[in-house]
């Protein structure tokens, strides 16, 4: 039997060279019967651990190794023999990767001799030579061999290029002068040959050429692919000792990365305690400071079982750390909270790092952590995105660069991005791809079909159309960089460089490693994650203004409770700019479920998410709720899991608890069916687990058919469902966001257009929101603004009630802070009066005013728009030295503009704001639209169920989530109101064009109502967005005043 190991193998890890997945490459190794597989990725570790986890599932053995491309030499495979010799070589790949810019890694021969990397202990080398062999390879070759202590290999491969003898020939003599011994090697970019097409494109991709012109960029054959061992034997008989020898290179690496003992960092404890022992103190002493009046058995009994838990499994360290980041945050004010599944730990909640009170809520502990399942917990916390920085620089200078590392996400490639890149090297124009895109965008690919290609305007026959497809369809899904993750951090003991690779993240002050959470959660590695979330911003600059301007104070925990004005306000559906209930779906909802307590709030969170959706608990739920059907267990033990959510398994807790008092599964076992629900639309793994729960609710005597129907909504988790303890979190925030809307809606506005980009809605919907609610929206204004929008008394009408709200800077298209930062700081000491007065105080360019004027925010001045432009067009680009501008005064003939139309103003207003204080561009239309037979969209309100409508409005979002089975989802505003259209599949397919590409749409349908939710089933539909250029009309300077003839009104698209 023929032996072989494949030694020399990219995946795509190797970005843009490599053309398979890591897990791809192990499969097919162990069809083939290889002995072992090592993935050499460039420079690179990044797609081991798939490798590691992909060879473990089909009993291949995995070398751990990976190819340095070196500055001054040639690419040289490493393979770790140890341990050590691991930690050496990540320690060595971040040297190269921390001097040098994002996603490159700067290594030089001499860094291979330095003593950090002990000469190449414990490392088996293997040079690869260049295409072209000269005499320098072979100097640096007895350099290697110098280096690496005669642990040198030379890699030989055999590609059919027409030289193959020849080069072997050449490699075997250098081999012998050098006395370094010669391995076969396949240098493998794809698993089968028939990936060799995509790996031509991703060349082209990389060097940014067509494929017509890449020449001899690309492969002569597709023979980079891994071979079976007797065919390399084949390839190589006549040097048969080259094939043998890769196994003595396995055979001498005993490293595999299950050896990868993590050590998590302990924080200094008071002297004669234990990280247990202080964890211990910590949640006794919380629990006593959240009930004073006595910690209630139920939480004690909690408490007690989750510290011998965390004990058992060494978690403490752990905890300490999170609570320690938790009190930094709130030391500078920062606001922050623990949710997901860590809101199922009392423990958690007595160290002030969640807020769900474990006397309130039923907890399920090993949804958070389980002895059986040996895994970190994973402790989510949110921090105010915009303060969210601090914090990760206080973990950083508390554990140090070598020690904290955020983790990575691996970015890839979507269906846009691939049909651009594809498009582009196989030659398509711009106009060809764009229309490919289009066709393909909300389709999932598998529908795509020649029809969908035809309608917009392109040949599906052509071949470099139908080549396109199919290789974008390949290239979807594969890695094209590494990038940050959002707030996962590493931290460590020992230095993390000796683990994994640390390099330089896009953000200044920023490292990153090499893993995402996958590869850490696969080597049970434990990470924090430090989340940013934008509705904590808005919350605290809330209380500010709100502090500012009234001197009441408010927190999370002092917000009154259970006010019965925001139920109502919640009940009408009145949440745009409210935490998770403001999207279409929510606001659907609202009037369904009629929220009056905080559990309510916590149900309506979690009843809008796929899993309750698909498991078909919602409309049960509600019928219940509504008294249209009768609630009813048929055992006491389900009442106590399902009696407040009225029979229906609303939460992933309620589901693991039914497994257990119902079928009789253990925690782990329920946990496990979690677990494997959450891979089940992938791996479709789940019959075992369905045989012994329904197996087990009949052996305790239930029906079958009632046990199979629980089954199925169980199932439903699968498409994501919340836990109770991940609902609670947010519904307090839902609460709290809720009540400064019904109670200070001018400071809650001018909060959520500070901390944009953020939420469902738009600045613009978020103004007209405030309107609505009887809030007076000022413009912004050279003399009266600040960057953020801000908070200003009437005159005589002091008082929250009377407060207005002053549009920022912020809100102008094209300005930066830091220039107005300047403006704001020079008008301290006096007011401006004319636009050159600002130019000469500040010192800003005419291009920063020319904005300003644009946006009309020379009001102060008496200054109308056309004439802010026309003072400010007579300006330099920058002040004079003031002698020099003495002598050069200018005398400006006055000119008398005429006013600009209503519609002009409006359109200005928008293409500089994207909104209008003035008035609303359909109102301006209106006269238009009346003659087309268009309504108002308050027409809604009264329309009968059933009766036909024919309406106009912008289209401020689109909704097309993958729960939803293709239905598209449009919201529309008018001057009158806001109106919500659903759009069926087949519908959708036939409209297509106009639901896409229109800013402003009209349609006619069918009223639906359901009490007080009311929407239109779209019929037909038409783009009516050149109407938008109806808004100018002919003025006296021309392009001085329009920055371009159309008007855009973007609307905000969503899954």
């Amino acid at each position: 039997m023929i032996r072989y190991a494949e030694l020399q193998c990219m995946s795509n890890f190797s970005f843009l060279e490599g053309a398979s997945h890591p897990e791809e490459l192990v499969l097919q190794a162990a069809v083939l019967g290889l002995k072992a597989l090592a993935i050499t990725d460039i420079n690179s570790v990044s797609g081991l651990v798939r490798a590691h986890t992909a060879a473990k599932d089909h009993g291949v053995r995995l070398v751990i190794g990976t190819r340095l491309r070196l500055v001054d030499g040639p690419d040289v495979l490493i393979y770790p023999s140890d341990r050590a010799a691991y930690g050496r070589l990540t320690s060595l790949l971040t040297t190269g990767k921390r001097r040098a810019e994002k996603g490159a890694c700067e290594l030089y021969l001499s860094d291979l001799a330095d003593t950090d990397f002990q000469c190449g202990a414990g490392q088996i080398a293997c040079a690869v030579a260049p295409f072209a062999v000269t005499p320098v390879f072979t100097r640096r070759l007895h350099d290697l061999k110098t280096i690496f202590d005669r642990h040198v290999y030379l890699a030989a491969t055999m590609l059919y290029r027409g030289n193959d003898a020849r080069r072997l020939h050449t490699l075997s003599g250098i081999g012998a002068e050098v006395d370094v011994p010669l391995i076969a090697t396949g240098d493998v970019r794809y698993h089968t040959p028939t990936r060799r097409p995509l790996q031509d494109v991703m060349t082209c991709i990389r060097e940014g050429v067509t494929v017509p012109a890449a020449g001899f960029r690309l492969a002569a054959n597709a023979e980079r692919h891994l071979k079976a061992p007797a065919e390399m034997a084949r390839l190589f008989d006549a040097l048969p000792g080259a094939v043998a020898r890769t196994t003595e290179i396995v055979d001498a690496c005993s490293f595999h990365l299950d050896e990868l003992k993590y050590n998590y960092p302990v924080d200094p404890v008071p002297v004669g305690m234990t990280p247990q022992s202080a964890l211990e103190q910590l949640a006794w002493e919380g629990a006593e400071e959240r009930y004073p009046d006595g910690v209630p058995n139920k939480v004690r009994d909690q408490i007690a079982h989750e510290l011998a838990l965390i004990e058992t499994l060494g978690f403490a360290p752990y905890f300490l750390t999170v609570h320690d980041i938790v009190r930094f945050a709130r030391s500078r004010e920062i606001l922050c909270q623990g949710r997901g599944s860590a809101a199922n730990s009392a423990v958690c909640y007595c160290i002030g790092v969640t807020a769900v009170d474990p006397e309130r809520n039923d907890l399920l502990f090993e949804r958070f952590i389980s002895e059986e399942r040996g895994e970190p917990p994973d402790i989510d916390v949110d921090f105010e995105s915009g303060r969210r920085e601090e914090v990760i620089q206080y973990v950083y200078d508390k554990y140090g660069r070598d020690r904290a590392g955020m983790t990575a996400t691996v970015i890839t490639y979507r269906t846009k991005g691939a049909l651009r890149e594809t498009g582009k090297v196989l030659g398509l124009t711009d106009d060809t791809i764009k229309a490919l895109q289009t066709a393909c965008w909300r389709r999932p690919w598998h529908e795509v079909t020649d029809a969908h290609i035809r309608d917009v305007g392109v040949d599906p026959r052509r071949h470099a159309v139908r080549m396109t497809l199919a290789l974008a369809s390949e290239l979807r899904g594969m890695p094209r960089h590494l990038s940050q993750h959002t707030g996962g951090m590493v931290l460590t003991a020992t230095p993390l460089r000796d683990v994994v690779p640390i390099a330089n993240a896009a953000m200044a002050d920023r490292t990153m490693i090499e893993w995402d959470k996958n590869d850490l959660d696969a080597l049970g590695i434990l990470k924090i994650d430090i989340l940013g979330l934008g509705m904590l911003t808005a919350i605290h600059n809330c209380f500010d203004l709100i502090r500012a301007h009234t001197g009441r104070s408010l927190t999370l925990a002092t917000t009154p409770a259970e006010d019965p004005a925001v139920y109502d306000m919640l009940c009408e559906a009145d949440s745009i700019g409210v935490f998770q209930v403001e999207s279409r779906a929510q606001m659907s909802m609202l009037p369904r479920l009629k929220p009056r307590c905080f559990y309510d709030l916590v149900i309506e969170v979690a009843i809008v998410r796929p899993g309750p959706i698909q498991g078909d608990m919602v409309h049960p739920y509600l019928r219940r709720r509504n008294g249209e059907e009768p609630v009813e267990f048929p055992s006491e033990a389900l009442r106590g899991v399902l009696g407040k959510t009225l029979g229906v398994p609303l939460f992933q807790e309620q589901a693991m608890k039914v497994a257990i008092v119902a079928a009789g599964f253990t925690p782990t076992e329920s946990d496990q069916l979690r677990r494997r629900l959450a891979t089940f639309r992938h791996t479709g793994d789940i019959a075992g687990f369905r045989d012994r729960f329904v197996g087990g609710m009949r052996a305790n005597g239930y029906d079958e058919d009632f046990a199979t129907r629980c089954f199925r909504q169980i199932e439903g988790f699968a498409d994501y469902g919340f836990p109770e303890s991940h609902a609670a979190s947010f519904a307090l925030l839902v609460y709290v966001s809720s009540w400064l809307k019904r109670h200070y809606p001018a400071a809650f506005t001018a909060a959520l257009i500070n901390a944009q980009p953020m939420g469902f809605y738009a600045p613009a919907q978020l103004v007209r929101d405030a309107l609505a609610h009887g809030v007076e929206v000022r413009p912004a204004d050279v003399n009266l603004s600040d960057w953020d929008c801000t908070l200003e008394y009437p005159p005589l009408l002091p008082g929250e009630g009377a407060c207005a709200l002053r549009l920022g800077f912020c809100m102008i298209k094209g300005l930066r802070e830091e220039d107005m930062r300047v403006l704001v700081g020079a008008r301290d000491h006096a007011r401006f009066k004319t636009p050159e007065d600002i130019w000469r105080r500040t010192g800003l360019g005419k291009t920063v005013l020319e904005r300003l004027a644009r946006a009309d925010a020379f009001q102060s001045m008496n200054l109308a728009r056309r004439d802010a432009l026309w003072a400010v067009k007579g300006l330099d680009d920058k002040p004079m030295p003031l002698f020099e501008a003495a002598e050069r005064i200018r005398h400006e003939p006055d000119v008398t503009l005429s006013p600009a139309s209503p519609g002009e103003q409006v359109a200005d207003d928008y293409r500089a704001l994207a909104l209008s204080l003035k008035n609303h561009p359909l109102a301006i239309l209106r006269p238009l639209l009346r003659d087309a037979r268009y309504l108002t969209l308050d027409v809604l309100k009264t329309a009968k169920h059933g009766s036909k409508v024919r309406i106009a409005g912008l289209i401020t979002t689109r909704q097309r989530p993958g729960s939803a089975n293709g239905v598209m989802f449009l919201t529309l505003e008018d001057e009158t109101t806001i109106g919500n259209l659903i759009v069926w599949p087949d519908k959708v397919e036939v409209l297509r064009p106009a639901l896409i590409a229109s800013q402003l749409i009209g349609a006619t349908g069918t009223v639906q109502r359901a009490g007080a939710v009311v929407h239109l089933l779209v019929e037909d539909a038409e783009n009516l967005t050149p109407l938008l250029a109806r808004l100018d009309e002919p003025d006296a300077i021309g392009e001085s005043v329009r920055a371009a003839a159309q008007v855009d009104i973007p609307s905000r698209n969503f899954h």
